[in-house]
């Protein structure tokens, strides 16, 4: 079952590769983050297709970043990815972002960061997933208050107790 769906991940991103590098212009590529998450075992498998390291916030305040694990898609035409896997306990907060977030620069040209970004998050672990998004998306709004250049994205995922 394991190497099935450890496979089956891979027919999916194989193809994914294929298209963006037939259909876009030389040079053009694309980042991503495929994850499975199985929750009766707590088990994030996942492929970081050269985006961003995700960052696990522990329970123990500890931090872990999900690197990458393959380059990115559409720029060569032969291309494999590995699909690795961690788990999650109770009170792990995980968050996938955009360099929207942490490339968001203030008045004095500072950026937000990848480590303002794990401190929010430390700072408001205790909220829900939801209140936890939007509590770090208004910081980052603050640090940054002008139009924004790039998109801002955000995804928070946080593993609760039995």
């Amino acid at each position: 079952m394991r190497v099935h769906r450890l496979l089956s991940a891979l027919l999916l991103l194989r193809p994914v590769n294929q298209l963006f590098y037939e259909n876009t212009t030389d040079g053009a590529y694309a980042t991503l983050f495929f994850a499975e998450y199985d929750d009766k075992v707590r088990r994030l498998r996942y492929a970081n297709c050269g985006h961003l390291s995700a960052l696990l916030l522990r329970s123990d305040d500890t931090v872990e970043r999900l690197h990458s694990t393959c380059t990115v898609l559409g720029l060569f035409k032969e291309w494999d990815c590995l699909i690795t896997e961690t788990l999650l306990f109770s009170g792990d907060t995980l968050a996938l972002y955009t360099d929207g977030i942490t490339e968001s620069v203030n008045e004095a040209e500072e950026e937000f960061g990848e480590q303002r970004l794990i401190e929010a998050l430390r700072r408001h672990r205790e909220l829900s997933s939801e209140d936890l998004l939007g509590s770090i998306v208004n910081e980052v709004k603050q640090f940054s208050p002008h139009e924004q250049g790039d998109d801002i994205t955000l995804i928070v995922a946080k593993c609760r107790g039995n």
